[in-house]
């Protein structure tokens, strides 16, 4: 159950409109099922985390709504740095292999999941997952998450950092709409900015009120297509890698 929404665990048809605030989430009974969920999760997620920590290998979470540019970002990343870094990545779709396709043409490890109808991936699912990969050769394992700026942000997959992407096509005033997922991140990254331009997109906007919700929160700008940024963000992993 998603801790954001409601939503059962094995997930149903988010398009709808909450005007006003859910009763279940104040009954005993759900916020019981909520935490026994999250707390099953968030055990499952610390095993993830050691078995990263254990072989070296980074682990970051992508998180954005559908659209953003993941899986082109992920591409063009494993391109420059597949010479020097071994990456894979655990792709989290509702259905179809299209993604983890893309990935391997670009050179890189991939592992399809889909979840059928949920919102989000749970630390189980990457666990499973991670059984695909030897991981002592991986420098690091990118989780592209399902496309959905709420519910991903409620479950700890063992990463140890949290990307989100915003584009300039979703309009800047995403940041303030969808807070929780804003709070979580260690980075956000803005795409596709090349075209900010045609959709009037406020960079200032964007950045200030991520960092009101989030003062710790590093942000970039870049354009996968173009490459305007890109450099940086190449850059960042390579430092965070080292870090690590």
């Amino acid at each position: 159950m998603c801790k954001d929404c409601g939503c059962s665990i094995n997930g149903h048809d988010h398009n709808h409109d909450h005007h006003h605030e859910n009763p279940a989430l104040k009954e005993e009974k759900t916020i019981h099922i909520i935490s026994k969920i999250l707390s099953k999760n968030d055990h499952q997620a610390s095993h993830n985390r050691e078995h990263f920590n254990e072989h070296g290998t980074l682990c970051i979470n992508l998180m954005s709504s559908p659209g953003s540019g993941k899986t082109t970002l992920l591409e063009e990343t494993i391109k420059n740095l597949k010479d020097s870094l071994k990456i894979a990545v655990v792709e989290g779709d509702l259905e179809t292999n299209n993604d983890a396709n893309r990935i391997i043409k670009a050179g890189g490890l991939a592992h399809q999941i889909t979840t059928g109808q949920t919102c989000h991936l749970d630390a189980f699912m990457v666990h499973d997952a991670l059984h695909h990969f030897k991981l002592s050769k991986l420098d690091i394992v990118f989780i592209e998450n399902v496309g959905n700026l709420v519910c991903p942000a409620s479950y700890d997959l063992g990463e140890h950092l949290n990307v989100v992407l915003l584009s300039v096509t979703e309009g800047s005033d995403k940041v303030e709409k969808y807070p929780v997922m804003f709070r979580k991140a260690d980075l956000l990254v803005i795409t596709k900015a090349d075209l900010a331009q045609h959709f009037d997109f406020d960079f200032k906007a964007a950045s200030m009120a991520a960092k009101r919700l989030n003062p710790k929160i590093d942000i970039m700008i870049l354009d996968s297509k173009t490459k305007t940024g890109f450099d940086l963000w190449l850059n960042y992993l390579k430092m965070k890698k080292e870090l690590h």
